[in-house]
């Protein structure tokens, strides 16, 4: 099969849930973007399709990446949504680019955008997180992030979020642009080591080839596997707690420490609606204090809190530090 065919079936899966919704593809003007954009509007048509483009005004190619990303979206016969968006500084002034994290702002404020376009026509957008990317993302979270999650990686949908390019390479969309005629941009910025995703890319992963050339393909089907295996971990925890927001200290010490583990990160995240993987952690001081009688209570990290009392572990949302 030629590279376009080769592409678009990979994603035909993941835009199959876009069918008859209105779908908005956020477009950088890069390759993998570019690509998205093309593939999107060839299996899901240009009714109700729709790309959104941010100009941070962070580079000096800014103003040039957005009238690419205008004159493509001419071309295609789709609708561009336009944000200007500049970084605040502390006092309400524009912020000097390079001040803080600025890839972490800037996320912040495209993924804001596109859910609030998404939740107001009722459908979904779409981001080109390629194989490429996925890789990256799970070493870098492997050095970064505790837990097991942090090697599943990206999922192909979340929420109104899909991701219909996680089964190609980085160098697939490339030739998919060359093979559609179809220009992109570089952002230079991609390569500037300062940041910790380019040093994962030429540092990290450079060795990893260098050590086995199947590499890349193997850390992508371990996270496969693992999310294949925490589905059934997932399910036992589920059947221990049985709908419950909480569990005896009595039944916790009968459990084996993996199932303890799980089952207090369970009932931390479903307390506070965000990733505590850190919970799994502060069983045995859990069961410590429960041995002292009376109510105690135990930070278990993020904003989660372990409350125990009469013989029963509940987790409770503690307000942000500083409020």
């Amino acid at each position: 099969m030629d590279v376009v065919a080769v592409v678009r079936e990979a994603a035909a899966g993941a835009l199959a849930d876009a069918r008859d919704r209105p779908l908005l593809v956020m477009l950088s003007g890069g390759r993998d973007s570019v690509c998205l954009l093309d593939v999107a509007l060839a299996l899901h048509g240009a009714q109700e399709l729709s790309a959104l483009h941010v100009n941070y005004g962070l580079r000096e190619e800014a103003s040039a990446d957005e009238q690419h990303c205008a004159a493509l979206c001419t071309a295609l016969g789709v609708e561009l949504k336009l944000l200007h968006e500049s970084r605040p500084s502390r006092d309400g002034a524009a912020r000097a680019p390079g001040a803080g994290n600025v890839q972490a702002w800037a996320r912040d404020v495209r993924y804001r955008e596109a859910q609030r376009i998404a939740r107001e026509q009722d459908g979904l957008f779409a981001t080109g997180h390629t194989a490429s990317d996925q890789v990256e993302t799970i070493l870098y979270r492997l050095a970064c992030s505790p837990g097991r999650r942090a090697l599943q990686g990206m999922v192909a949908g979340e929420g109104r979020l899909i991701r219909p390019l996680l089964g190609v390479t980085r160098e697939q969309t490339a030739a998919y642009c060359r093979a559609r005629s179809l220009q992109w941009r570089d952002d230079a910025s991609n390569d500037d080591e300062q940041y910790a995703r380019a040093r994962v890319r030429h540092g990290l992963l450079a060795a990893l080839r260098a050590v086995h050339p199947a590499a890349d393909a193997n850390v992508l089907r371990t996270a496969r596997l693992l999310r294949e295996e925490t589905a059934l971990l997932d399910g036992l925890v589920a059947e221990e707690l049985g709908g419950r927001a909480s569990i005896t200290i009595a039944r916790l010490k009968e459990l084996s420490p993996a199932l303890a583990r799980l089952v207090v990160v369970r009932l931390a995240e479903d307390a506070v609606g965000d990733y505590v993987p850190q919970a799994g952690d502060r069983v045995q001081e859990i069961l410590a204090l429960a041995r002292r009688g009376g109510r105690s209570e135990l930070h278990v990290g993020g904003n989660a809190g372990a409350v125990i009392e009469g013989g029963v572990l509940e987790m409770v949302r503690l307000p942000p530090r500083g409020d």
